[in-house]
C-alpha cells in the first residue's frame, strides 16, 4: 500500500509541470483546436503501452505509447489515470507485406505503411472537466488538424466507453 501511495504522490508532483507543457500553447503555436493540445516534445521516444488494429473505414495499425505517468498507471491497473497522463497513438496504413509473403506458404503478414496520423489524449481533470478530465488533439505530418468537428468527435466516442476504464480504450499488454 504504501508503494502505491509513493507513487501516487510522485504522479501528482510531475503531472503539474508536465500538463503546462503539454496543454498550453499561445496564438500562432501548433495545438488542437478546442483543447489546446500539442505533440508533447520527445513523443516518439516513450514506452510502448500496447498496439491496436481499426479495421473498417480506419483500416490502421497503432502504436500506443504512453509518457512515464500514464505508462506507470496502465502497468499498475491505476484508475482513473492521474492527472498528467497522456497518451499518444501513431496510426499507420495497414498494409499487405508482398516481400514478406514471398518467404511464407500463403499471403499472412501485414506491416505498418505510411503514417496518417498521430492522436493525443491529456488527463487534466480540472482543465478538462467538462469532457471527463480528458483532451485531445489530433495531427497529421507534424501540424495540428483544424477541424474542430474532428476534435470534438474524439471525446463523442470516448464518453461511450464505461466510466470503469477512465474513457480510455487501450490496456497495458505486456
Amino acid at each position: 500500500m504504501k508503494k502505491v501511495s509513493t507513487l501516487w504522490v510522485l504522479l501528482s508532483v510531475a503531472s503539474a509541470a508536465f500538463i503546462t507543457a503539454v496543454s498550453t500553447g499561445g496564438a500562432g503555436e501548433n495545438v488542437s483546436p478546442v483543447y489546446g493540445v500539442s505533440l508533447p516534445e520527445g513523443y516518439r521516444n516513450w514506452r510502448v503501452i500496447t498496439v491496436a488494429h481499426e479495421a473498417g473505414q480506419n483500416n490502421d495499425i497503432r502504436a500506443i505509447l504512453g509518457n512515464d505517468i500514464a505508462y506507470e498507471a496502465f502497468r499498475n491497473r491505476m484508475l482513473p489515470f492521474p492527472d498528467g497522463s497522456v497518451i499518444v497513438r501513431l496510426a499507420y496504413e495497414f498494409k499487405s507485406s508482398p516481400e514478406n509473403d514471398a518467404v511464407f506458404p500463403a499471403p499472412q503478414s501485414f506491416v505498418a505503411g505510411a503514417p496518417t496520423n498521430v492522436q493525443i489524449s491529456v488527463k487534466d481533470s480540472k482543465r478538462y472537466s467538462e469532457s471527463d478530465g480528458w483532451g485531445y488533439g489530433q495531427f497529421e505530418n507534424g501540424i495540428a488538424n483544424p477541424s474542430v468537428p474532428l476534435v470534438n468527435s474524439c471525446y463523442t466516442c470516448h464518453q461511450k466507453l464505461d466510466r470503469s476504464k477512465d474513457f480510455v480504450f487501450s490496456h497495458y499488454s505486456p
